[in-house]
């Protein structure tokens, strides 16, 4: 069974308990609405009400409940309900074999597993989980990179609420190692605030605010400031403004997912969390491990001294990692005379084919697979 399928199982299971809970709820308050009504009127004609009356009333509400049949129906709900749970719970025992099977003597560094660990809890912004671990597996020097995620969640968390100081200040404190890397995230980061204040329909404050912030970017990104200048001319139809992807509300999600990816690179941290990609790898390729473990038992192999397993174990293109780089241009493998190079685009080509389109450098180039410009004094060098 896949994990999805799983998934889909619980959100169903989950939908169903909301459902039944909420009907439940509904026989509780309709009996509630008959009690009460019926004190009401018992209320009203109190001192007139003969004890024949009363029984009458009484007997009245006796029909109404019964006719509801409250303990019926939310006996029937309960009774669904556990049914649907049961079910669930075959089904995880019918997916989830006993993963010990699949497991080989492998003998760790346990420091590096901590680390990882560690790591991957500071990165997800669980600092207290962080912390909690180090204490108690007596690894204080896994601290070094806590201060790094910190200030990443300080500044995703400034985004999130459209505070755009964190951000600025820490483009700010690395804006000349940005620079060599052929970042636009100073240009995209005022971008987004111009925008929001041409949302607001102020052409003054977004005037202002372009000869403050973009004024002194205009040496290295013109077209893009022009282009972001006619928004001027469309404050009240930003509908039909030409560049309308320059503001668009989705920049907040990819301005996000860019900045955590130039933090991570600055701070010597893979994008990915290697906790997340190695549990996400084992997941995929379990199946393939429990099956090969439960057909070597039975043939009474022993599996565990094995060097090289004797099937694949298929992965998903997203945990193929390797230390080649062939030139999508050249068709080249990259050499160390030939290395491969990283445009401000963030495409890769190798250094030779950046040569030859940029005629040794003299000119800027168009990137293939993109609409950026590039020159080659743009281009960093990439180290597998």
């Amino acid at each position: 069974m896949a994990l999805w399928s799983i998934k889909d199982a619980f959100d169903h299971l989950a939908e169903r308990q909301k459902s039944s809970s909420a009907r439940s709820q509904e026989v509780i308050d309709q009996v509630g609405q008959e009690i009460e009504q019926t004190l009401a009127r018992i209320q009203s004609v109190n001192d007139l009400m003969s004890p024949d009356d009363m029984k009458s009333i009484l007997a009245e509400l006796k029909v109404k409940l019964n006719s509801i049949g409250p303990l019926q129906q939310l006996e029937q709900l309960q009774k669904e309900l556990i049914m649907s749970l049961s079910k669930y719970s075959k089904l995880l025992e019918n997916s989830f074999a006993d993963i010990s099977k699949a497991n080989r003597n492998v003998d760790f560094d346990v420091h590096t597993v901590n680390h990882i660990i560690a790591y991957h809890f500071y990165r997800q912004g669980m600092f207290d989980f962080g912390d909690c671990l180090i204490n108690e597996a007596g690894e204080p020097e896994a601290t070094g990179i806590r201060s790094h995620f910190f200030e990443m969640h300080q500044v995703l968390n400034g985004l999130r609420d459209r505070n755009l100081e964190p951000a600025l200040n820490w483009i700010t404190a690395n804006r000349e190692i940005l620079k060599q890397n052929g970042s636009t995230l100073e240009l995209k980061l005022h971008t987004l605030q111009f925008a929001e204040i041409i949302r607001k329909g102020s052409k003054i404050d977004a005037l202002d605010y372009a000869k403050t912030y973009l004024s002194p970017l205009a040496s290295l990104h013109m077209k893009a400031i022009q282009q972001l200048m006619v928004c001027l001319l469309y404050v009240e139809r930003l509908d039909s403004y030409p560049y309308a992807e320059l503001i668009a509300p989705t920049n907040w999600e990819k301005f996000t997912e860019e900045l955590t990816q130039q933090f991570c690179s600055l701070v010597g941290q893979s994008i990915r969390s290697p906790f997340s990609v190695v549990m996400a790898a084992g997941i995929e390729g379990l199946p393939t491990l429990l099956k090969l473990a439960t057909v070597m038992a039975a043939k009474k192999q022993e599996w565990q001294e094995m060097k090289q397993l004797p099937v694949p174990v298929e992965l998903g293109s997203e945990f193929q990692f390797h230390s080649v780089f062939v030139c999508p241009v050249s068709r080249e493998q990259a050499s160390e005379e030939n290395p491969p190079m990283q445009m401000p685009c963030l495409h890769v080509l190798c250094k030779q084919s950046i040569m030859k389109l940029s005629k040794n450098s003299s000119r800027t180039f168009k990137c293939p697979y993109c609409p950026t410009e590039a020159s080659a004094a743009h281009c960093r060098q990439l180290y597998f």
